[in-house]
């Protein structure tokens, strides 16, 4: 009896050590994320006011605002996640509903996951290659999108094929009983009852495009334009690339020091505005579901 004792004791303390690394891992994130929140805050928030978020930037980038470059960030994260959504859904029915296991799925899987890792800065330099000079597009926002939509594009498709395979099998088997195709089964029956798990890619996809700087910096952002976008193939600042040369290429580098936080606070506050938009509409169809 002693020793069952004993052991009871020893699971007791290991779970409980355990438990507290899991607490200390979690508090551990949340200090980190609200240090580097406060840090921005703290130095950015004065510069925050109607003139920098509506007004262009003067003077050698040392005065004004930020409009252009909030407008450019909008038109680029859109234009990315429009081009992405189809594609990854698309990518993603194929894999979780048409594709047979076998070599090419594992290929094509892969493929996805290496596409992942690969750094930003190549997807900019192909970009570059392909759409900017071969394609002959220039560097304009169509450019940029496009970039983009391949750098989230893996986000994207993973997401969503983890949500279409979440998706109860009885949902088809049901839906193909009652005379449906499989394509029928798939359109009306699966894909609205994995949409509001498809949408978390979208959330992830959206801020990691409107934060990326290197794709964006050969394919469609200036360092200054007083021409706002008028059409796809223009070219536009973006919120990125301006903190980018506030920190680097300023001629007033420190005494622009909080113009450069003042930008990051605002990409951060769009950036979050945006996932919340898109948290709320997966909210709203998640309570629209009806299982």
């Amino acid at each position: 009896m002693a020793f069952f004792g004993y052991e009871y004791q020893a699971r007791q303390r290991r779970e409980a050590l355990a438990l507290g690394l899991i607490r200390f891992s979690a508090v551990f994130v949340l200090a980190v994320l609200g240090g580097l929140l406060g840090f921005i805050v703290y130095h950015g928030a004065a510069a925050l006011n109607w003139e920098f978020l509506s007004a262009f930037p003067r003077n050698g980038l040392t005065e004004g605002g930020l409009f252009p470059a909030i407008l450019g960030t909008l038109c680029l994260a859109l234009g990315s996640l429009s081009i992405a959504l189809p594609l990854g859904c698309g990518a993603a029915i194929y894999l979780a509903e048409y594709a047979r296991p076998g070599r090419l799925l594992t290929v094509i899987r892969l493929g996805i996951s290496n596409l992942s890792g690969v750094p930003s800065v190549v997807f900019g330099l192909f970009g570059l290659a392909l759409f900017v000079g071969f394609l002959g597009l220039g560097r304009s926002i169509l450019s940029g999108s496009l970039t983009l939509a391949m750098l989230v594009l893996p986000t994207v498709t993973s997401a969503a094929e983890e949500a279409l395979r979440q998706t109860p099998q009885s949902f088809r088997e049901a839906a193909i009983g009652l005379g449906a195709s499989r394509w029928q089964a798939v359109r009306q029956v699966v894909l609205p009852a994995a949409l509001p798990n498809m949408l978390t890619g979208a959330i992830l996809a959206l801020g990691r495009a409107a934060g990326e700087t290197a794709p964006i910096m050969f394919t469609a952002a200036a360092a200054y334009t007083l021409a706002l976008p008028d059409s796809p193939f223009s070219e536009v600042m973006a919120l990125s690339t301006h903190i980018y040369n506030l920190a680097t290429s300023g001629t007033h580098i420190e005494e622009t020091r909080h113009l450069q936080y003042g930008a990051a606070l605002v990409l951060m506050a769009l950036v979050l505005g945006m996932s919340l938009l898109a948290i709320i509409l997966r909210s709203r169809l998640r309570r629209n579901r009806r299982w």
